[in-house]
């Protein structure tokens, strides 16, 4: 039997319930659509100011780091399709305490994703709506209700229903991945200068660049999205077959488009544009660098086609990543860390209330990050976070549950999980410490919050009241300072001390992360604990409906 939520009926009413209505391609496009979005309209030209040339080393590293956490989740995804699955696999393995902190980390990553989508929509279309943004990248007031419309827009397809939803995203992607792609092509044939890569040097910036270009450039931002079908495990027909392959699936085609992108970006620079150096990229239109970039190359309509596509991708993943904010929010209903208002659905099968809070806090989100690449710093080192659960979860699996039935089971779990926990830390710490104490100060806004409702109702007794579980998660805190204190030690981001030289810093971090992997490994909880988590949501067979 396989653990997943409890299917609606069709036409059923206003209830707890999900419909299971989407198949492999809409969890594919759900994927899909969430990794091809504002990233590629930003990414190559934040990266290239950051690392140079060599941005290209970057997405590479990027690429391998997210494939690697993608297979960790593959499994995870197919052993417990259930909705919001990332926040609810390290309460599975490890209660109560990591449960929530985890749950957290990823309504805190898919809450603030659609706003960032929102600000690359408008940001981008500056050259033809000026009055919506400051020079400064801050919203004006007209610019900040404009906001406030795309986030309701994106609620309120949700609110049609996950059939509709997926239809939607299902052709925005399609447009998503085709417009790229043409890019890739016509700049790879008409305006490629192999020159561009070795003026002033390959890698100007160091390692140090090409490192820190991963974390705060938009890059890990950019290959983050692979999730979503595992959000929306809930709602798939066949989850054990189709989650798999839409997790492997996407972050392939995701990886293959940015990096080609990456490359004929740097390409297709007029020199010009970086006689300064890389550092000093400028440009007319380099506010939208795409569509910038075509204009200057004498490719006009180019730059029309690009400009429609600058609304139609941040779209696409604002419209799938408030879907995965609700879904989250049920799933950290289900497992009592929030009220249960959060489970209700409509009649549509829709989290209504998750939704409004989603809304909520898309608006606030506009007010203390407002430009893009805060944003993107912020969200990437939250968005990691969350996936550092999962090999933790997967490696206490592994060893208390050997026997469970998995459809896909991961390859040299014992090196891979391990390392791709090393690798979560290393991306959270090359964010720098001017990112990671703001994300400090939002998982202690988190633990008021969540912890304030499980301290209610535990005190009430209510019978979904979490269980805490503070001893299989005694080296969470010490994962988090431990990871603070490197940080503000190292080189990396404004304010940091640099006692640690380059090498030592990122050797420590590994070997900090794999002490933090094999002692939250041991004092996981036992399997019969395992069994009843994983028994106190409603299950049905895979195949009963």
């Amino acid at each position: 039997m396989a653990v997943v939520d409890k299917i609606a009926r069709q036409g059923a009413g206003t209830g707890t319930k999900l419909k299971r209505e989407i198949g492999l391609i809409g969890l594919l496009w759900a994927s899909v659509g969430s990794i091809i979005g504002s990233g590629w309209l930003f990414g190559a030209k934040n990266a290239v100011v950051v690392a140079g040339p060599a941005a290209v080393i970057s997405w590479g590293i990027g690429a391998v780091a997210i494939v690697l956490l993608a297979l960790v989740h593959a499994e995870l995804g197919g052993l417990f399709p259930v909705s919001g699955g990332t926040a609810r696999y390290p309460h599975y393995a490890f209660g109560g305490l990591a449960g929530m902190s985890f749950g957290w980390f990823s309504w805190l990553q898919a809450a603030t994703v659609a706003p960032i989508e929102v600000e690359a929509m408008i940001g981008y279309s500056k050259s033809v709506f000026p009055g919506l943004q400051h020079d400064n990248g801050t919203l004006t007031v007209t610019g900040f209700l404009v906001a406030i419309v795309l986030m309701a827009v994106f609620v309120a397809v949700n609110f049609l229903g996950v059939r509709l939803l997926a239809l939607t995203n299902s052709v925005a992607t399609w447009w998503k991945v085709a417009v790229p792609l043409g890019l890739i092509f016509v700049l790879a044939l008409t305006h490629f200068h192999p020159g561009n890569f070795t003026s002033h040097g390959f890698m100007p910036f160091g390692v140090k660049g090409v490192l820190g270009a991963i974390s705060t450039s938009g890059i890990i931002f950019s290959l983050l999205g692979f999730e979503q079908a595992i959000q929306l495990s809930g709602e798939s027909r066949n989850p054990q077959r189709d989650l798999p392959r839409a997790v492997i699936g996407s972050v392939v085609i995701g990886t293959l488009i940015y990096t080609l992108l990456q490359v004929v970006y740097i390409g297709a620079l007029p020199g010009s544009s970086f006689v300064k150096g890389w550092a000093d990229l400028a440009y007319q239109g380099i506010e939208g660098p795409f569509a910038g970039l075509a204009t200057v190359i004498g490719l006009g309509w180019l730059a029309l086609v690009l400009r429609a596509d600058a609304v139609i991708s941040p779209a696409g993943t604002g419209l799938i990543y408030t879907t995965s904010t609700s879904r989250i929010s049920y799933g950290l209903s289900r497992n009592g860390y929030v009220p249960k208002e959060f489970e209700q659905t409509d009649a549509n099968g829709v989290p209504w209330f998750g939704l409004l809070m989603a809304f909520a806090t898309g608006v606030l989100c506009f007010l203390p990050f407002p430009s893009w690449q805060k944003l993107v710093s912020f969200i990437s080192s939250a968005s990691v976070l969350m996936y550092a659960g999962a090999p933790l979860a997967l490696g206490a699996f592994r060893k208390r549950l050997p026997a469970r039935e998995r459809p896909y089971r991961l390859p040299l779990a014992e090196i891979v999980s391990p390392a791709s926990f090393v690798i979560a830390g290393l991306i959270i710490y090359w964010a720098g410490w001017d990112t990671l104490w703001r994300l400090g100060v939002a998982i202690l806004i988190g633990y008021l919050l969540l912890g304030s409702y499980a301290l209610y109702a535990i005190r009430k007794g209510l019978p979904d009241a979490p269980k805490l579980n503070w001893k299989s998660a005694q080296w969470l805190p010490v994962y988090l300072a431990g990871l603070g204190i490197i940080s503000k030690l190292g080189g990396f981001g404004a304010g940091s001390l640099d006692v640690i030289p380059l090498y030592a810093d990122m050797a420590l971090v590994a070997a900090f992360s794999l002490a933090i992997y094999f002692w939250a490994r041991a004092v996981a909880l036992p399997a019969e604990e395992i069994e009843e988590n994983i028994g106190a949501i409603e299950v049905v067979d895979a195949g009963g409906h």
